[in-house]
């Protein structure tokens, strides 16, 4: 069997290697099911793996049919990892928790419509990974990444979480998409899906050195059954990779019925081009976390402002166009009438439209509704409330939510045409087709209000403790192609090679 390095090879290197008959995708498995084994132990970033025997029967079909000359998508016989929010039928070996114990024992005869997309390219699913309980939705001061199903999640670079940490602090591995971060950098697969609320995926993904990609709301089909969200109006699933191609792939999949209409660079196109990728990047001093989200450590503050500034002066230096400082209204702006809009509406959402649809995605379960939830909570504490997460302060808020459907709808209409309006304005005053930032800042809330995508890129990694650092960049609606071309032509020209990890303290 052929070796290959799982913490470096991507998956089109590894479609390579089996186009050339010196891999199989049951020797491809094999090598990921050992890297589990060896890391998953310390690192917690999965929720559950899949059967082995199962793996290797698919892994085995799978290669049958690439010697027949039947390939179902460029990714045929390539593993990927997802977040464990799609429901996957039960033959699969895998249950459907969203990080709740209450779903453990909940059972499905079919897969979510991407899961099954997925396996109709002849993607082998490994496992699903780890993530914030709920996305988050339980208790307001947990660490993201941990649920009482699997624990903490950890990163791969830092190693343990400081002791105080933030939220969001430079040893915290990022938002609820953490597992599928975590995987792909500890070589435990070459591609993962997430989903992103606020920030789910791009704060996991540039703290493992990803590139990855929130598509428009609403753009990727099959969102509506069988998918655990946040909210419906925030929500999107999004893809992560260690490389451009690789993630263009797996939209692909995720997309089928739009495609993302860009081809990368290895065939000629758009190589070596900056034109019409003007891109104005936001101030670092002030595009940067809150002190209360995560503290300036070691110069951590000051570090990443130089990298930014680099590649702003590298981008100018190769021909692109820059608008540095750009400016933008920013997160107190999006308001409605003075009232806060986005847990309104999160709660609304929760509570009303998205339990109930993704309940219903199972034919039996433990729990019917969120009243169920914070019941089977209360009766299992020990399972389900652990230290130091023994509430369920925002499931309760959730649950005694009461506002109208009318008052929620109308701060959506508000809150999205307000979004939209200071992204449009933005700009088009600057006269550029992208905004950047550091992904170290609240730039994804505006994404998120406007329903625009998003994006992260490598960008560093911090000296005092490794843990790596991106840049995100936003897009106007439904132009997922021109933020895939900024990431080709980073990726190619200004980008230093993404770190590995060396798993400290692991």
């Amino acid at each position: 069997m052929a070796h290959f390095d799982p913490l470096t090879t991507n998956a089109i290197e590894l479609v390579t290697l089996l186009s050339a008959n010196k891999l199989t995708s049951v020797d491809i498995v094999t090598q990921y099911l050992d890297q589990i084994g060896r890391r998953n132990p310390s690192l917690h970033a999965f929720l559950s793996i899949a059967p082995r025997d199962l793996l290797l029967r698919e892994a085995s079909e799978l290669d049958k049919e690439r010697l027949q000359g039947r390939m179902r998508s460029p990714l045929h016989g390539i593993p990927i990892v997802i977040k464990d929010v799609f429901i996957t039928a039960s033959l699969l070996g895998m249950p459907t928790t969203a990080g709740s114990p209450a779903l453990l024992d909940a059972k499905a005869s079919s897969n979510s419509p991407i899961v099954q997309r997925l396996l109709d390219a002849g993607m082998i699913i490994l496992g699903k990974t780890n993530m914030t309980e709920l996305a988050g939705m339980k208790h307001p001061t947990v660490m993201p990444g941990w649920s009482p199903v699997a624990g903490q999640t950890l990163s791969p670079y830092v190693g343990p979480i400081e002791e105080g940490e933030t939220l969001l602090g430079h040893s915290a591995p990022g938002g609820s998409s953490t597992g599928s971060a975590v995987a792909v950098a500890a070589g435990f697969a070459p591609l993962a899906l997430g989903t992103e609320t606020i920030g789910s995926i791009i704060t996991p993904a540039s703290r493992a050195g990803l590139y990855a990609l929130k598509p428009t709301v609403g753009a990727v089909q099959g969102t509506e059954k069988g998918m655990y969200t946040l909210t419906e109006f925030f929500d999107s699933p999004g893809g992560m990779a260690k490389g451009v191609r690789d993630l263009r792939e797996v939209m692909e999949v995720l997309m089928p019925n739009r495609g993302v209409g860009y081809r990368m660079g290895v065939s000629g196109e758009g190589c070596g081009r900056w034109e019409g990728l003007e891109v104005g990047f936001l101030d670092a001093g002030v595009w940067k976390m809150a002190h209360g989200m995560c503290k300036d450590i070691g110069g951590a503050g000051r570090e990443m402002g130089e990298a930014y500034e680099s590649v702003v002066e590298k981008i100018r230096a190769q021909g692109g166009t820059v608008k540095y400082p750009a400016e933008i209204a920013d997160i107190r702006a999006l308001s409605v009438d003075g009232e806060d809009a986005i847990m309104p509406i999160a709660f609304w959402d929760f509570k009303n439209i998205c339990i109930p649809r993704f309940l219903g995605g199972f034919d039996e379960a433990p729990v019917k509704n969120l009243a169920d939830i914070v019941r089977f909570n209360e009766e299992h504490k020990e399972q389900c409330l652990p230290p130091p997460y023994t509430g369920q302060e925002d499931l309760k808020k959730a649950l005694a939510n009461n506002a109208t459907e009318e008052h929620i709808t109308a701060l959506k209409v508000a809150l999205r045409k307000k979004a939209k309006n200071i992204l449009n304005e933005a700009l088009d005053s600057a006269g550029v087709t992208l905004i950047a930032a550091l992904a170290d800042s609240p730039l994804c809330i505006h994404a998120a209000a406007a329903g625009y995508p998003i994006a992260t890129v490598p960008l560093g990694q911090l000296r005092y403790n490794g843990r790596p650092f991106g840049l995100c960049v936003i897009a106007r609606g439904d132009d997922e192609e021109t933020l895939l071309r900024f990431m080709d032509m980073y990726e190619s020209t200004v980008a230093s090679p993404r770190p590995t990890p060396l798993f400290r303290g692991l």
